[in-house]
């Protein structure tokens, strides 16, 4: 039996590399050339396919020119039980703008919340 968690690990590990290859306008034969990887190993490990060495993480990173913190810095949960879960994975895949309105909606909300409940 395959563990679960594990193979959840290394697609969300895929989706992130994946994600961050697009915003730096990388193609998937870039990335390979900047990491020293094969394209084809890129494109396996961004759907899940692979799991990673360290050391190949390491190629990843360097290649998208970023930290493994902030690899790892929106991984997000690895369930949905609550509802915190759920915020995190729908923002996830959201670009940084998306994140901030998000952010700045809910702030709005609570301090209205806030104020109709102090009058």
């Amino acid at each position: 039996m395959p563990d679960e968690s594990k193979s959840e690990l290394v697609r969300k590990i895929g989706e992130r590399i994946r994600r961050l290859r697009k915003e730096k306008g990388l193609s998937q034969e870039q990335l390979g050339e900047l990491s020293g990887l094969h394209t084809n190993y890129v494109g396996q490990v961004e759907r899940g396919e692979k799991n990673l060495t360290l050391e190949t993480l390491e190629k990843m990173v360097f290649g998208l020119d970023i930290s493994l913190e902030e690899l790892f810095r929106y991984i997000g949960p690895m369930e949905k039980k609550d509802a915190l879960g759920q915020i995190a994975e729908l923002l996830i895949e959201r670009p940084l703008n998306d994140q901030m309105l998000a952010l700045n909606l809910l702030k709005s909300i609570f301090d209205w919340e806030k104020e109709k409940y102090d009058l």
